[in-house]
This record gives structure tokens, C-alpha cells and sequence, in this order.
């Protein structure tokens, strides 16, 4: 019997078998589609609409799927997103051409080419000491304009009851978010000679991050059925840091977290990080995590779905895994086709699994590629698979 997206986005996260794999696609950055490949969709589609972008942001680069799209793509969930405060914007908008995008907390984003544009901006790279923090200027997270409209956005799709809804605040990712207040040698060097300093800058943006959260959550908790959070830990052979580094500095945040939204809302963690995390997982599931994304099979042995699905099913699902290296942006439509079978008949196998693209569809990825995968998904991904 057939199901709606949401019923079959909530079959899998119940350890149920839905009538298909569910598609994630276009519901967050770590899910998204670049605005090129996009356009490129929408004119194969003949579907004429504005370009918008998450977070209302241009310089991410990352599309807001026109409600057609989606459709097309078979998207069966769709994202919700916080903003930035309406200051962020007005200073942005009005700046001069090609100079960078600077956020709340510092941060800028640099034009590297024409219209492509990279994280390279750190407020505070020498910073060393409390009295440094201190002495910062840290974003207001109690400004109600990064939530005033997300009620109104959810209860709609509340009410229609069609997609699966996944809440996405931006970028609550307190490892991430040191990175870019002091760039990634800087940190890393601290994390190792200065623990004290690292991990009172972690201790401050996990607060901060955790204000916006619970302003969001209140918003929209009662209606939400995923909320996204994480932090990229690997590499491709394997951690940025020991696991033991981890199990110290991180993730009792990654925990305080993950209790905080199970307070305020029954939807399930949706944790993203980039890389080979196999030593993490167990880690995850301790904590709390849910869906563990992207699944980036070109990473060490996050390549073996085969050891994944036999030791984590029924116990963390599994959304992405679909190859952003080599398969969709440089093999044929009939390769990416038969990668997502693959995939499909590994960890899709009893359930517990959503496809999506290993993080974003990036520029390189022809549109014919976008569709040959998510029709793929309608040809392999009915239960029972056919391997």
C-alpha cells in the first residue's frame, strides 16, 4: 500500500518498513543542491521560478527548492530554516560588490571566483585566553527575528500532513563554529597546547548555540519530525581528532545538545558530520543521535556499508551515502543509477535507511545526474528490494 512522504519518512524512523526508501533531498545544506546544477534542473524541467536560497543566503550558494522541484526530485522531506538578524542582512546587502559576507559571529565567506565564495574570514585566530573571549563581541541569540516566522512555516506543513518536517537551525556545530572563529591550524594547535582556552571557546558557543535552539524549538517542537545539528569529525582515512579528545572536549556538548531538544520535542536528532567517524558512531548512539548523515562512503570505513548495516541496524539509522566524489559528479546516469542500487540493497535492507547525496550537490554535478538518482530510488527502492 502506498504511503505518503511523511508516513514513509516516519516508517523508517519508527525501525519500521516503509512501501519505499525515502529521499531527503533539498531539506537542509548537508542535503542540499547548489544554485548551478539547480538552474540546470529547473530549465530541463521547464519550471520558471525566482532563485532563493537557505537562510536567505547567496553567498552559501545552496538552493531553496521551488515546491515543484521538490516534487520532481521526490523529496519526501522538507526543511525548515532559522535566519540570520535582519542587521546581518541589511549590512550585507548594502556592502560593496565581490567584498565578503561577514555573519553574526564574525565569520566571512570570500569571493574566490565569480560567484563562488569560501570560508576564509577569522575574527579571532590569535585569541588564547579568557580575557580574549571576554573581550569579543558574541552574536545576540535572543534576537527574535531569527524565528519570528518559523511557526507560521511548520504549522503549514503541519497541517497538510504530505512531507516529513526537518528543523534546521543554522549551523549549531560548536567544533565547527570554533574552526571558524580561528581557522582550522589555530584550533586544532589549541585544542592540543591550550585545553583550557579550547574548550572554554567551545563551552561559549555550545551555550549560544543551545539559546538559538531552544528559541526554535519553542517555535516549532511540537510539530517537527527531524532537527539537525552536528559537527564535520573526519577526514577521509579518519578522525580530525583522537577519540579520546572527542570523548573529552566535545562530546558532553554533543550531549548537553542532544538533552536539551529531547526536552522540548519528541523529533528525532538528525547529527551530520563529514569523513570517516566509524570509531564515533557508538559514541552517537550513547548520546542520543538518531540519524547519523551523510554516510560518506569515499571515507575509510565508512565505504564498508555491508559492516555498517550488520553492526549499527536497529540501532542508528542511516541517511545519505550516495557518492559526491566520483559517481554524481563524473559517471554516467546508468553509474549513478546503479551506485544508488547498491547502496539501496546494503543499507536499505529491513529498513533504516533514506537516501540523500553525501553532503551538498556540488556545482560539478550535471542535472541528469540529480534525476537519474532520485528515479532510481523510485525503480530500486520499492520494498521488498530486489537487490
Amino acid at each position: 500500500m502506498s504511503m505518503t512522504p511523511r508516513e514513509r519518512v516516519l516508517a523508517v524512523l519508527n525501525y519500521e518498513i516503509p512501501d519505499r526508501v525515502p529521499i531527503v533531498v533539498g531539506a537542509s545544506n548537508a542535503t542540499g543542491i547548489k544554485i548551478r546544477p539547480y538552474r540546470k534542473i529547473k530549465e530541463i524541467l521547464g519550471i520558471q521560478s525566482e532563485d532563493r536560497y537557505i537562510y536567505d543566503w547567496p553567498e552559501l550558494g545552496s538552493a531553496l527548492p521551488d515546491e515543484k522541484v521538490l516534487q520532481r526530485l521526490h523529496s519526501d522531506v522538507r526543511g525548515v530554516f532559522d535566519r540570520f538578524p535582519l542587521a546581518v542582512y541589511k549590512r550585507n546587502q548594502s556592502r560593496p560588490a565581490h567584498t565578503p559576507f561577514v555573519d553574526d559571529w564574525g565569520n566571512g565567506q570570500m569571493e574566490i571566483s565569480p560567484d563562488n565564495w569560501y570560508p576564509g574570514i577569522h575574527p579571532i585566530p590569535d585569541a588564547k585566553t579568557i580575557q580574549d573571549l571576554d573581550a569579543y563581541l558574541w552574536p545576540n541569540m535572543d534576537d527574535p527575528y531569527r524565528t519570528a516566522h518559523v511557526r507560521e512555516e511548520v504549522q503549514k506543513l503541519h497541517e497538510e500532513n504530505q512531507y516529513a518536517i526537518m528543523g534546521v537551525p543554522w549551523l549549531m556545530f560548536p567544533f565547527e563554529r570554533a574552526i571558524g572563529l580561528q581557522g582550522m591550524e589555530k584550533f586544532l594547535l589549541n585544542m592540543a597546547t591550550e585545553q583550557d582556552f579550547a574548550q572554554e571557546l567551545l563551552n561559549r558557543i555550545n551555550r549560544l548555540c543551545m539559546v538559538n535552539m531552544g528559541h526554535f524549538l519553542d517555535q516549532c517542537g511540537d510539530m517537527i519530525d527531524m532537527i539537525k545539528i552536528g559537527d564535520d569529525l573526519g577526514t577521509q582515512e579518519n578522525l580530525l581528532i583522537s577519540p579520546r579528545m572527542y570523548r573529552k572536549m566535545l562530546k558532553p556538548l554533543h550531549a548537553e545538545m542532544i538533552s536539551l531538544i529531547k526536552q522540548k520535542t519528541k523529533a528525532k536528532v538528525f547529527f551530520h558530520t563529514d569523513g570517516d567517524v566509524f570509531n564515533l558512531i557508538d559514541d552517537f548512539i550513547e548520546i542520543g543521535v538518531d540519524v547519523l548523515n551523510p554516510i560518506q562512503t569515499s571515507a575509510g570505513k565508512m565505504s564498508n556499508l555491508e559492516e555498517l548495516k550488520s553492526k549499527y541496524d536497529k540501532r542508528i539509522l542511516f541517511c545519505g551515502a550516495i557518492d559526491t566524489q566520483k559517481i554524481l559528479p563524473y559517471g554516467s546516469p546508468e553509474e549513478v543509477a546503479q551506485e544508488v542500487r547498491r547502496v539501496i540493497s546494503q543499507l536499505g535492507r529491513g529498513g533504516g535507511y533514506m537516501v540523500a547525496t553525501v553532503h551538498t550537490v556540488m556545482n560539478e554535478v550535471p542535472a541528469e545526474n540529480i534525476l537519474a538518482m532520485v528515479d532510481a530510488v523510485e525503480k530500486y527502492g520499492y520494498y521488498p528490494l530486489k537487490g
